[in-house]
Order: C-alpha cells, then structure tokens, then sequence
C-alpha cells in the first residue's frame, strides 16, 4: 500500500466520519427541540377543521346526503391470513389496525412475548377521501359505514343514503400475502356530483412507532419514500422535519421504517401530492409523523371503481419484487426501491451479487453470523489476485529501496527534487516497477465495503438473529451498559464495534511497516502525518460505530482480519532474493536502453514535472 492508497483510505474515512458526526448532531437537535403539539402538513390540518365544520353542518341539516350515517354503531371487521392481521373500522369505513403475524417488536422479541408486530395503529393513524358534491363535500372519516359480506378475506363497507345512493368501500385480504386490494365507488350519485369532478381528494397519516432497540439507527432507515412515474423512488429527510410536493405523477408513496413498512400504490397514479415527515424524540417511542394528501382517479358515473392497494409487511427486497405478480395496472409498480441499497455502483454490487449470494446462503439454513463470515470469506477470495499484485507491486519496491536511497543521496537538495523525482521514475521504469501498483485492491474493495454498509442495515433476515453474545444482529451488540448517554458513545459498549477497531489498528499498524521498508527518508518524514491519521482512524470508528448493528461490526471486523492474515501469509512466503534477482534480469533486458522511459501514468508525471521545470528555468532567465 502506498502514499496514494493511504490518501484515498484518509478521505474515505474523512467522509463517512464527517457524515456520521453531521447525522448525530442533527438528530441530537431535533431530539432536543420539544415535541411539536400537531405533527401534522398544513393541509391535514385544514382538512381536519374543515371535518369538524362540516359535521356541526351536516348534524344540523337533515338533507345532507348521508346523514343518516353520521351516527352509529363503531363496529371493527377483522380479515386475516397467515402473514397478516388487518382491521377494518366502520368508522370512517378505513383500515384501523394492522398486525403482522409472523414478526415480534424487540421489546416482545427480548421478553419472549408471542405478540404480533403492531405496525399501524388506530391511535395514530387515519385515512379519509374527500369527494366534492353540488351541494357540499362528503368527507368519509365522519361517517359510520355498514359492514356487508363479511368473511375473513373480504368485507365491504357501505353507506346507503334514503334515496339509494351508495358509496361502498370493497376489501380483499389476499391469500398468504401482505398486499391488501381496496376500491371505491358509488351508485346512483351521478347528479349530485358535478360531471367536472374527475378525482377524490385522499387524506393519509401514519405515525410510525419504535419497533427496534436502538432509535438513532432505526431513525436513520425510516423516511417517507415515494416513487414518480417513470423513475426511480425519492424519499425526504431521514434526520429532519421536511415537507415536500412531488413535481408529477406518483406511483406509490411509502410509509415507511427500518424493516417495515406501509405502502399505498393506485391503478391510476396519484397526483398533486403534498407530504411531510416529522421527526420525533428518541425518547418518545415513535420515529417519524408521516402524513401525505393526493389526488386519485374517480369516475362519477359510478361505472369504474377507483382501485387502490395497500402493502402491510417487511421490506424485504425480493418479497417485494414478488408483489409485482398481484399488481393492479399494467405497469410494474418496483416495490423493492423501498430498500435503499446506495448509490449506483454500490447498488449494483448490492443487487447483482450480494443479494444473490445471500440468498443462497440464507436457504442453507446456516446461522447469520456464518452467512456473514462466508461472504466475507467470498469476497476475500474474489479479491486475492489483484491484493497479492499489490502485495507483490510493495515487495518490489522494498528491494529496489536501496538503489532509491542512492539517487536521494545524488541529489540532497530541495531545488533537486524534480530531477530526483524523474531519475527514480526511469529507475522504476528500467527494472519493470509500477509505483502505483499497490491502488488497485482498495479501488476493487472499498465499494464492495461501502455496498456492505448500505446492504446490512437493509437485511431483515438479520433482525432478531442471534450470535455468540449478540442477541440481534440488526442492533448493537451492548456487552456493557450505563444509566447515562456520554457524548460520541452513549450509554453502552458494542463488544464487535471494539473488535473492529482493535483490528483495524493491527492492520494499519502491517501497512505502515510495508510502508517505511519502501519509502526514502524524506518520503517517511512526509508520511509521519497520514501514518497518524491511520492511527486515529479505528478511534474516529469506534465512535462512529459504537450505535451501528452488530452484524455491521461483525462483518467490518472479519472482513479486516482476513486483510491482516493475507497480508501476514504473503509476507511470509514471500522471498526478497528472488524479487531481486528478477529485477536484475528485468534491468539487464533493458540495459541497451538506459534513457528507457516510464509509460502511462508515471510518463505523464514525468512530463508533468519536466513542464514546470521549463517554467522555473523560463522564471530564472526573465529575472536575469
């Protein structure tokens, strides 16, 4: 590893040091600010004054539509299947309740409760359409619904008015999935409602609870995600309250935290949709105040029922591009986009060969921690051919040591330096050596590394997946725990995080020697700085990693000690003599050429260097 590579790992480590410290911050400061008293758009909470105006009214006028329907019977139908508990409220005739059968909350999970997941809660949830009559709006959530063909899979609800006019609300839980098909239409309304009105205006909200141990980085994976037509989804502030209108066309918008999530996608996309996601305290057992309004195709001739569908479940990325068998439209709707799995490169790495090998793995039955330590095992082997070119590019440069220190000895002096700087590029050149050789491997590894970092967080077969003294790889392994948060590390100590760091020093300590055996005295002088950064680089982590799920830490510190026994194994099976002798024979082919110069990049140094010595001897002449 040379002075390039070591640069480039600084900066990476800058980066991501810099990132995590700007995240902490932030959500420090929004924890701190005091709960605002409605976490609610604008738009929801016009909405909500207007409900309460038009039910006095309506109350007041007996010739409302639907009056009869304002009071009632609060009545909850129940529609399950194996993967899923939904219920149904004939107040405001919407979904009320939603429990996954087959998932645990960490508090249930940690005290061996058999509680099904709650993910969406009649407390803090809602979902209201708003449909504009000529003579005044009807808004579903302040009616009372009647519950008709009821059975576990289905139900319909209605609201019927004197005259016969209907507006009905049809349910179908599908077999053994998570997805949720819902329509509305009407009957015999054609002249109450204006042959203008092309759309029902929809209310959502959600506010998402706290389902893992640890709030900062579940916080951290929870956004309201949505996708425009014909493009790729789009999600708001993961550590700050903002509010958003999408610019066109929506397919879906997502309610979404770390592994689970609510999702709505329409037949028709939706359109002119306003969102905001609040951020809520750590303490406060919540994650984000979601709230979404939009509009949604309606026929008022009541011949065509506007149909929507709702995804209850995990964000499972190939659970989720399965939900594309029972899509509404023709269009494939890309559910998977909920899991975010970085930026391009790293998730093509992510979707194209990390989610195919673990899959695999995963169907052998093996446990995490080993599905984990084979990949990483995988990667190694992938990347030992351009690590031992690397390796072998340093060895040739430790033998060539000497004859480099003889031409830093030829030219002492700091107004040398470019002609020293060429005569050890021809040097190079003339016995077959690449300077640049030691880049390749940690261009090759580090997006594999950073495709690691977005993958694990997203891998819900992690969740609540023991491990030697991890109970949950999907959180921090705390092997030690105070009553108060100390600033950078909180209130535990992540056994694996440490384990990573204290790797992480041992390695640097194997590059650093590999370092100094290639480097002039001069070169070692200048290094002194990076060789430092190196050293604080595993404490910059340890701070940065302490929250970070133990399967991520797992991972880093396995993936960081195959590096350090690799590089172990070559240096001692590598034989210096018959580098050199190799070299020799390099430089006798070349001896008939002793002005050989270097190619490719060391030329363009070369040049590059040539050119401002030009410059200086042009700048010497002109003060003459």
């Amino acid at each position: 590893m040379d002075k390039n590579t070591v640069i480039g790992l600084v900066l990476i480590a800058v980066v991501l040091i810099g990132f995590s410290f700007y995240s902490t911050n932030t959500q420090k400061q929004q924890a701190a600010q005091p709960a605002p008293q409605e976490n609610l758009s604008q738009a929801q909470e016009k909405q909500e004054a207007r409900q309460d105006a038009d039910r006095v009214t309506a109350a007041l006028d007996s010739t409302a539509l639907f009056h009869e329907a304002l009071t009632g019977k609060n009545e909850k139908i129940v529609l399950k299947n194996n993967k899923v508990t939904v219920t149904i409220n004939s107040k405001g005739g919407t979904v009320s309740e939603v429990r996954l059968n087959e998932y645990k909350g960490y508090a249930d999970y940690k005290e061996g409760r058999d509680n099904p997941l709650l993910l969406y809660a009649e407390k803090d949830a809602s979902l209201s359409f708003v449909l504009e009559t000529k003579d005044n709006n009807i808004r579903t959530g302040n009616y009372y619904f009647t519950p008709v063909g009821v059975t576990d899979s289905t139900v319909t609800m209605l609201l019927r008015s004197p005259g016969g006019e209907t507006l009905q609300f049809d349910y179908k839980l599908l077999a053994d999935n998570y997805l949720l098909n819902f329509s509305v239409k009407t009957t015999g309304m054609e002249r109450h409602i204006s042959p203008q009105t092309e759309a029902l205006r929809l209310y959502w909200r959600d506010k998402v609870r706290q389902q893992e141990k640890g709030f900062y980085f579940e916080n951290m994976y929870s956004t309201l995600t949505y996708k425009p037509v014909d493009d790729g989804a789009e999600k708001l502030n993961e550590h700050e309250t903002e509010e958003a209108k999408a610019e066109g066309k929506v397919d879906w918008i997502a309610f979404k935290n770390q592994y689970f999530s609510s999702i709505l996608m329409a037949e028709q996309s939706f359109s002119d949709v306003e969102m905001k996601s609040v951020q809520e305290g750590e303490h406060s057992g919540y994650l984000k105040d979601y709230s979404a309004s939009m509009n949604v195709p309606f026929d008022a001739s009541g011949r065509q029922a506007t149909r929507l569908q709702f995804y209850f479940g995990p964000n499972q990325y190939r659970l989720l591009q399965s939900m594309d068998a029972h899509k509404l439209g023709e269009k494939d709707m890309d559910l998977e986009e909920v899991v975010y799995l970085g930026w391009p490169i790293f998730k093509w790495i992510n979707r194209y060969f990390t989610i195919y090998v673990f899959d695999w793995l995963t169907q052998l039955g093996l446990p995490m921690g080993i599905v984990l330590l084979l990949i990483t095992l995988l990667l190694r082997v992938i990347v030992y051919v351009p690590t031992r070119k690397s390796y072998m590019s340093s060895a040739r440069m430790r033998v060539l040591k000497p004859k480099v220190d003889e031409i830093s000895k030829k030219y002492p002096n700091k107004e040398d330096a470019m002609k020293r700087q060429q005569e050890m590029m021809t040097l190079y050149s003339q016995y077959g050596v690449s300077p640049m050789g030691g880049c390749l491997p940690m261009l090759l590894q580090m997006p594999i590394w950073i495709a690691m970092f977005n993958f694990v967080p997203n891998a819900i077969e992690l969740r609540q997946q023991g491990f030697l003294w991890a109970d949950d790889l999907s959180t921090y392994d705390d092997v030690l725990t105070w009553g108060v948060n100390l600033p950078f590390i909180g209130n535990h100590l992540s056994l694996f995080c440490v384990l990573f760091c204290a790797t992480n020093v041992i390695y640097s300590v194997m590059t650093m020697r590999q370092q100094r055996a290639t480097m002039s005295g001069e070169q070692a002088e200048q290094m002194k700085l990076m060789q430092w950064m190196m050293f604080l680089m595993p404490v910059f982590f340890f701070f940065m990693f302490n929250k970070y799920p133990a399967g991520l830490n797992y991972y880093y510190f396995i993936s960081l000690l195959a590096s350090a026994l690799t590089m172990w194994y070559l240096r001692r099976t590598t034989d210096d003599k018959k580098i050199l002798a190799k070299l020799e024979a390099n430089y006798e082919a070349n001896k008939n050429n002793p002005n050989k110069k270097p190619s490719g990049l060391a030329a363009r140094l070369e040049a590059l260097q040539k050119q401002q010595e030009a410059m200086m001897e042009a700048q010497k002449r002109m003060k003459k």
